[in-house]
């Protein structure tokens, strides 16, 4: 117990020290967010939360964590997105480019960890679905998809720390009533790193005026870091949930990402088209400030990923869940299509008086 909270009190300390270190060097060299037709916040911000997430638990891993070949694959894999998220921040890459190594780097965690998503649990009552070698075309997908469903839901401060807070705390619980505590303190380190980040980012008392930006580095290593912790969570022999569970702790970043891609085809555009129709933008067009929209959406992914644990824990049948999880975000869908209507007509009485 004592070396774990040594590791989470390191892990704190070199996540703020980063941040210290790194933000003048990126306000030199320019690496940082300006104020443009999407983006509404006042002056250069630091794009650097990422970054020194991602540096810190480097350095409390490489400390206080045996290495083995899966861990050691995780860290070079979260390496490599954060690289080609810092470079996204700073020259902006097209899809294609991201694409292709965000799929790559999903085959070399594939590789070095050697798992993969392919026992999807008994989810209609016939028995196990296990996809088999077709599991590892899904698994590149579920990557790529948990990758820019955080990326997507960055949209204002606070929200995807705040929402991967969540879904590791999730992560952690699950481990230790699974008995799984290999990993278990991992979780908690990266939880660690992400608490400095959101002192400046929400400019809490004594980080006023010292805002940074999470990035694409950091929305995109926090994705990766949550994907992987899925993937060696439900699949093999000492599997500490089951795959439907996984839906639940990661289901608001999931279904808002899914939600927008819908209408996105629907209308007849692009999936990886920029825009404001995310849950948190839907909020605020309703009324709600930047805060309130933010509490809101982590309680209700607080509540979503507590029907996840408790389903768990209770062993209530993976169809069930399936079938709930489905229902729930169909009525997710439904409503945001009546939140536009409400919006509208919002805006539409505030004009007229």
């Amino acid at each position: 117990m004592f070396t774990e909270t040594l590791t989470i009190f390191f892990a704190f300390f070199a996540s703020y020290f980063a941040i210290l270190t790194i933000k003048p060097l990126a306000i030199k060299v320019g690496l940082v967010d300006v104020p443009s037709g999407r983006k509404k916040h006042i002056g250069a911000i630091p794009l650097i939360g990422g970054l020194s997430i991602f540096v810190a638990v480097l350095m409390s891993v490489l400390m206080f964590f045996p290495l083995d070949k899966s861990l050691v694959s995780y860290l070079v894999c979260a390496g490599a997105i954060v690289v080609l998220g810092v470079i996204d921040d700073y020259r902006q890459l097209g899809v294609k480019i991201r694409l292709c190594i965000q799929t790559l780097v999903a085959l070399v965690m594939m590789w070095g960890s050697e798992v993969y998503i392919h026992n999807l649990g008994d989810l209609f009552s016939f028995g196990v679905i296990d996809l088999a070698w077709l599991g590892i075309p899904f698994t590149i997908v579920c990557v790529i998809a948990a990758i820019n469903a955080f990326n997507m839901i960055d949209g204002i401060d606070g929200l995807a720390g705040s929402l991967s807070i969540t879904t590791l705390v999730s992560v952690f619980l699950l481990m230790m009533f699974s008995g799984n505590f290999s990993l278990a303190a991992l979780p908690l380190i990266i939880i660690a790193t992400i608490v400095p980040y959101l002192a400046f980012n929400l400019g809490v008392k004594g980080h006023r005026n010292r805002k940074i930006f999470m990035g694409d580095a950091g929305s995109m290593f926090i994705g990766l870091s949550i994907v992987w912790f899925l993937m060696v969570g439900t699949q093999g022999e000492n599997s500490a949930f089951r795959p439907v569970t996984a839906l639940w702790i990661i289901a608001i970043p999931l279904m808002d990402m899914l939600a927008i891609i819908i209408r996105r085809v629907k209308k007849g555009q692009s999936p990886f088209m920029a825009d404001r129709d995310h849950l948190h933008h839907v909020f605020m067009r309703i009324g709600f400030s930047p805060r309130r929209a933010l509490s809101v959406i982590v309680v209700f992914s607080m509540v979503m990923s507590g029907i996840g644990i408790l389903g768990e824990f209770l062993a209530v049948p993976d169809v069930i869940m399936l079938v709930l999880f489905v229902a729930v975000f169909m009525g997710y869908s439904t409503c945001i299509q009546h939140c536009w209507k409400v919006a509208r007509f919002l805006r539409r009485r505030k004009k007229k008086a």
